[in-house]
């Protein structure tokens, strides 16, 4: 695959290093390669707002570990804010191999991992396998971006069973069919595969397929398996501990996740997690190691927020219950303490003194202190009727004192546990520029194209007639002609035409609605050839 000549003369791409030796360096290897379309530019917070505004088809990010904003970072950050996007690839290259950082890094998935220095061969080698599968892969990924899991889906089975990238793809589908609660589905893509060569990331995707099926069992003794093999593999431990929560195996649950944060330290999530499992079964020394690590490490992070000050008070109100009068003083100043270096950290989130007053009325009530209980309550509720967008009380109460502690949910704004498909400005007038390419590829004869341009003109506008009308008549059109996978796709026709029904309609486009009805309702062999009409611009 790798003898394959790639031309990079088309290619826009992005070196980052903080070493101005290193960037010339590579720079001038880029070049070499026959790249023409280069950016260099040094770590910095900037680089984010250039990433998000112009479309890179490849990312080189430098790390390291003495900067003050290091490549790591930048590399969770592009990946929390939903910067990176699957149609780009991302190489990021250390000089620092340690475990620690190898590992957090992959926690962020980047394409490939390069360790400096390197020669130019191992550069082009590495960049030319990446490039070659994301030519194979551009239609999934194009999908993937803008949120049509299901057209991602089809473009997967369109990869020649040939193709060195096979085996990739079926990993995607199986992944997005998981994502779109198909776990069954998934576990019938993986499992020849895996049994023919048990590799570890098609281990992983049949993992999590078995877990969305209820088979724990099963799943846990893959997961085991693929443990012993692996060592390494973190993500099979996150796996692994959550089939032990499902077990009701707390205890399990949080030696797997020791294990875990043992091997790889440096992830928030991860400690978090350790953290809130360990609280649940009273191991609460370890558990308040877990949170003090994610507000040292959240110093320089994405993930930086109050949420382990909250957890740490949470444990100082625990050890409240059983101690002395005097032992309870101490506790309650302590946990003051955090709750006000969280208030002073996060000054401008008006929700966490709703918060902290509620953790505070808590701590009052268990150690019988009902008139200052009460006093704080009723500053939580006057805090609360303030806000723009008032928490839910009983709530809160429940996710900060509850004994079990609950699951803490991720922020709606950076739903950081799963896989969401970037997240696109609303714009209307963009939409329909969008849509018009896409009418325009569609007469040109580049269908594939077309479907991608008109799903980022639903995604720019959700109410996009047009762009709707136009997506049911070409996978009409695709079912019609092809056999393969008509049902999937006439579903998808189903899918648009149920869209236009929500939405207001002009003449025309009620006009087009009904022509493409009329077309479902009749057998596909009796459709006429050719175009079904003329696309809505």
């Amino acid at each position: 695959m790798a003898s394959r000549k790639v031309d990079y003369s088309d290619k826009n791409v992005l070196l980052i290093d903080s070493s101005g030796n290193l960037r010339s360096t590579i720079y001038y290897m880029l070049r070499e390669l026959g790249v023409r379309n280069l950016k260099a530019t040094t770590v910095n917070e900037k680089v984010l707002q250039l990433i998000e505004e112009e479309q890179f088809d490849i990312i080189l990010l430098g790390h390291n570990s003495s900067d003050a904003v290091t490549g790591m970072q930048l590399l969770e950050e592009a990946r929390f804010l939903g910067y990176i996007r699957p149609t780009a690839g991302w190489i990021f290259m250390t000089s620092d191999a340690s475990q620690e950082v190898v590992l957090h890094a992959i926690d962020s998935r980047p394409d490939d991992l390069l360790t400096r220095p390197f020669s130019i061969d191992e550069l082009k080698s590495r960049l030319d396998q990446l490039v070659l599968r994301k030519q194979v892969l551009k239609p999934v990924e194009q999908s993937i971006e803008v949120g049509d899991l299901e057209g991602a889906v089809l473009a997967c089975d369109d990869i020649p069973r040939h193709d060195p990238n096979i085996d990739y793809a079926r990993r995607i589908k199986a992944n997005l069919l998981t994502q779109l609660g198909r776990a069954d589905e998934a576990y019938e893509v993986l499992e020849p595969i895996f049994w023919q060569d048990p590799d570890k990331d098609t281990g992983l995707c049949m993992a999590q397929a078995l877990i969305g099926m209820q088979r724990l069992s099963e799943a846990g003794d893959l997961l085991d398996s693929l443990i012993e093999s692996y060592p390494l593999l973190i993500a099979a431990y996150d796996l692994r501990a959550q089939v032990h929560e499902k077990n009701g195996d707390l205890e399990q649950a949080r030696e797997t996740l020791k294990v875990a944060t043992a091997k790889a330290p440096l992830g928030i999530p991860r400690q978090m997690e350790l953290g809130r499992v360990a609280t649940q079964t009273r191991v609460l020394e370890l558990a308040e190691g877990a949170y003090r690590k994610s507000i040292v490490l959240g110093r320089r992070s994405c993930y930086r927020s109050p949420e382990p000050y909250l957890r740490l008070a949470n444990i100082r109100r625990l050890e409240m219950k059983s101690a002395d009068s005097r032992r309870q003083i101490e506790l309650r100043n302590d946990m003051d303490s955090i709750l006000n270096n969280a208030e002073y950290n996060f000054s401008k989130d008006p929700a966490l003194k709703v918060r902290t007053a509620l953790l505070r009325a808590q701590a009052s009530e268990d150690i019988g202190d009902q008139e200052e209980a009460r006093r704080l309550s009723e500053e939580a509720q006057r805090r609360n009727a303030a806000l723009s967008q008032p928490l839910q009380l009983e709530r809160e109460r429940l996710t900060l004192s509850g004994d079990p502690v609950p699951v803490l949910e991720p922020e709606p704004e950076h739903d950081s546990a799963r896989e969401a498909p970037r997240q696109v400005r609303r714009d209307p007038e963009m939409s329909d520029k969008v849509n018009r390419l896409g009418v325009k590829h569609y007469l040109a004869g580049k269908g594939s194209q077309a479907i991608r341009y008109f799903g980022l003109a639903i995604e720019y506008d959700p109410g996009n007639v047009p762009a709707l009308l136009n997506l049911a008549q070409l996978f009409l059109e695709i079912a019609r002609d092809q056999e393969a996978k008509r049902d999937e796709r006439l579903k998808m026709v189903d899918r648009y035409l149920r869209l236009t029904d929500r939405l207001p309609l002009e003449a025309v486009e009620k006009l087009r609605q009904s022509q493409l009805k009329t077309f479902r309702r009749m057998p596909l062999s009796e459709l006429p050839e050719g175009s079904l009409g003329v696309l809505l611009r």
